[in-house]
C-alpha cells in the first residue's frame, strides 16, 4: 500500500525507516520530509504542508494513499484526523493519530490535568491561571517551595515549560507569560504546579482506543548544556531502555497510568487511535521506592526518543498500525529488541537561540554501524547536504549494553562536521553513574 507520513524531523526519519521496512509498504511519501527521508529506499518526499488539510486530501486521493501516519502534534491538535473522518472520500484512509478531542491531552495542559484528576492518575498538585488571575497566581507561587514549575497551557514548540529556582524569577516569568504574552496565545492560561523531585523518563503507548501496547522506555535530555544546564531545547539526545524502569516499576506505570488513561479516554467517548507519550517522573518515597507521576502527555511520539525507540521495534509497524485502525491491536504481538540504543543530537551553533543555516555537512557517508537520522537538513542545488534547522542530525547506535551504544555513537559522530556544529558530550552519563 501507499503510505503518507506527516512531518520533517528526526522523529519522522526514524519512523520512515521502520515503515519502509514493512513488506506491506509500496511507497512511503513523507510530507514535507528532509534530505534524509528523501534518500531512504521506497521513500519519496512530498511538497505538502501537513497543516494544509485540503492539499493533503488532494495528495491522498491522487496517489491512492491508504494510510496516513501523523508525526508532529500541530496537525493533530488542529484536527487532521477529524478532517479525514468528515469526508466520505477519505473515511477509508487509515489515519494513525487521535482526533482533536484526544489531542487535547497535549494541546491543553489544563485539560490534561483535569483528565488525570477525573481518573485518579498520579500527577503533581497544580492550579491554573489566566491574565485576569495573575495576582492569584503570584499568591499561589508564594505558597509553594522552590523550584517553581510554570507551564503554558497550549502548544509552545516544546519551550512552554519553565522550571525556576527563585520566587522572584517565578513571579516575573508568570507575569511575562500571562500579561506579556511570552508564548503568545499558548500562555493565555498558565499551569503552576508543585515540583516533583526524581528522575524523568518517557513511556510510549500505542493504542486502538481500547487495547494498547507499551513501547520501549526512553530518557531524553532537553537542556542545551552539559550537566543539564542552559536553555531548554527540542532534545539533545536520548537513550533506551531506562534501566531503573524494571518490571516492578513498569507494572505500576501500567496499572496506575497507562490503563486508567486508555480507559478514561474510552469512558469519555474520545476515540483515540495512535500514540500516547507519557512523560513521567520517578519519585522515591520515604523508603526509596520509586513511584511514577505524570509530568505531561503528548499525543504523538517524542523527539529525539523516537530515534532510539523505533530502531528497537522488531515488529512490522505497518501491521501494528492496521490493527490500531481496526481496533484489534490485542491480536498482534509487539516484539522488542533486547539491545540498547543511544542517540546524540548534533545542532547548529546558537541553538535554541539564533543560528545560521545553509552550512555544508561533511562526513555522513563515513559513519559505520550507526544510523544517522536527519532532523534539519536539505539538499543543495548540486546535491550537497546542507543544514536547515537548529537540530540537524542525530546519530543512533545500538549495542548489547548501554555503555557500548553510547561509545559507538560518540565515536561515529566525530566523523561528521559542519561550521558551528555542536553536541553534548554527556548524554546517558547520569544513568551510567546510577549503575555503578
Amino acid at each position: 500500500m501507499n503510505i503518507l507520513l506527516l512531518g520533517s524531523g528526526g522523529r519522522e526519519h526514524a519512523m520512515a525507516c521502520k515503515i519502509a521496512q514493512s513488506p506491506q509498504c509500496s511507497t512511503l511519501f513523507v510530507a514535507p520530509g528532509n534530505a534524509g527521508t528523501a534518500r531512504e529506499a521506497r521513500c519519496r518526499n512530498a511538497a505538502v504542508d501537513p497543516m494544509d488539510f485540503e492539499a493533503l486530501r488532494r495528495f491522498v486521493l491522487e496517489h491512492e494513499v491508504r494510510m496516513v501516519v501523523v508525526g508532529p502534534e500541530a496537525p493533530l491538535v488542529a484536527g487532521v484526523t477529524d478532517f479525514f473522518a468528515q469526508h466520505a472520500d477519505l473515511r477509508n484512509v487509515m489515519v494513525i493519530g487521535p482526533g482533536r478531542a484526544g489531542a487535547q491531552l497535549e494541546g491543553s495542559k489544563v485539560f490534561a490535568k483535569r483528565f488525570m484528576q477525573r481518573h485518579g492518575i498520579p500527577t503533581a498538585a497544580y492550579r491554573s491561571f489566566t491574565a485576569a488571575q495573575v495576582e492569584e497566581g503570584v499568591a499561589f507561587l508564594r505558597e509553594l517551595k522552590a523550584p517553581y514549575v510554570l507551564k503554558a497551557d497550549g502548544l509552545a514548540g516544546g519551550k512552554g515549560v519553565l522550571v525556576v529556582d527563585s520566587l522572584e524569577e517565578a513571579e516575573r516569568e508568570l507575569r511575562a507569560m500571562l500579561v506579556g504574552g511570552r508564548f503568545g496565545q499558548a500562555s493565555a492560561c498558565v499551569v503552576v504546579e508543585e515540583f516533583l523531585k526524581g528522575v524523568e523518563l518517557s513511556v510510549f503507548v500505542l493504542t486502538d482506543g481500547k487495547h494498547y501496547k507499551i513501547l520501549p522506555t526512553a530518557k531524553d535530555y532537553k537542556r542545551v548544556g552539559e550537566g543539564d544546564t542552559g536553555l531548554n531545547t527540542g532534545g539533545m539526545g536520548s537513550v533506551s531502555p531506562v534501566h531503573f524502569a524494571d518490571r516492578g516499576f513498569m507494572q505500576k506505570v501500567e496499572e496506575r497510568i497507562v490503563a486508567p488513561t486508555v480507559r478514561g479516554l474510552h469512558a469519555e467517548g474520545i476515540k483515540y487511535k495512535g500514540f500516547i507519550f507519557v512523560g513521567l517522573m520517578a519519585v522515591p518515597d520515604a523508603e526509596g521506592v520509586l513511584n511514577p507521576y505524570v509530568i505531561e502527555y503528548n499525543a504523538r511520539m517524542g523527539d529525539p526518543e523516537t530515534e532510539c525507540v523505533f530502531p528497537r521495534i522488531e515488529s512490522d509497524v505497518v501491521e501494528l498500525f492496521e490493527h490500531v485502525w481496526r481496533g484489534s491491536l490485542q491480536q498482534v504481538p509487539l516484539v522488542i529488541s533486547p539491545r540498547a540504543a543511544a542517540c546524540v543530537m548534533m545542532v547548529s551553533y546558537g541553538y535554541p537561540g539564533h543560528y545560521e543555516t545553509g552550512k555544508a555537512i561533511e562526513g555522513v557517508e563515513l559513519v559505520k554501524d550507526c544510523k544517522v537520522f536527519h532532523a534539519g537538513t536539505k539538499e543543495g542545488e548540486d546535491g550537497s547536504l546542507l543544514t536547515a534547522g537548529g537540530r540537524v542530525l542525530c546519530v543512533t547506535a545500538m549495542a548489547d549494553a548501554m555503555p557500548m551504544a553510547l561509545l559507538n555513537a560518540y565515536q561515529e559522530l566525530e566523523k561528521v562536521s559542519w561550521e558551528g556544529c555542536y553536541f553534548r558530550h554527556d548524554i546517558g552519563q547520569d544513568l551510567l553513574k546510577m549503575l555503578i
